[in-house]
């Protein structure tokens, strides 16, 4: 029991190694989180008052919670414009870099809790049943507030597993 992101840290603190991260990961609150896109900023010589780290953060958070990796990010040229019309064409550079920073100081920040859940049981199925084996059920309080990261991993440990099959 818990909230998503705490079962979630729970799981990837188990899991972490299999998606490249260490168990004793650091977690990054908001205030971590815009402290670093601060420093990244600063690093490209990018005005704050353009780039406020609160905006570009919440531009980030938004990406993660669709499931879009920073990859992904920078070759959509829907987002591409975005930036380009908002002034700040500089945002898919920051999120790389963002992630780069999170990962070579093995952090992950609220918004990867969700993300990395997500990957982890894409790319690792092994793992996947494994916890749909754990759990026979899930309840989700407040269901409709629930953002689209949420809702897949919800959709995969309700999908069919081994147990459904005997």
């Amino acid at each position: 029991m818990g909230t998503f992101h705490s079962v979630f840290a729970k799981i990837l603190r188990i899991e972490a190694q299999a998606i490249g991260f260490p168990s004793n990961f650091t977690i990054y609150d908001t205030d971590d989180s815009r402290s670093l896109i601060k420093a990244i900023l600063k690093e490209l010589n990018l005005d704050d008052k353009t780039y406020k780290p609160s905006a570009v953060h919440n531009r980030i958070s938004m990406a993660k919670n669709r499931l879009v990796s920073w990859q992904s990010y920078n070759t959509n040229p829907v987002f591409q414009e975005d930036d380009a019309l908002s002034g700040r064409p500089q945002i898919g550079k920051i999120y790389q870099l963002y992630q780069d920073r999170l990962k070579k100081a093995g952090s992950m920040d609220f918004d990867d809790l969700l993300f990395n859940t997500n990957i982890l049981f894409r790319d690792h199925p092994d793992i996947l049943i494994k916890y749909q084996m754990k759990f026979q059920y899930i309840m989700v309080d407040e269901y409709q507030d629930t953002n689209m990261s949420q809702y897949l991993i919800c959709l995969l440990y309700t999908s069919p597993s081994p147990r459904d099959r005997q």
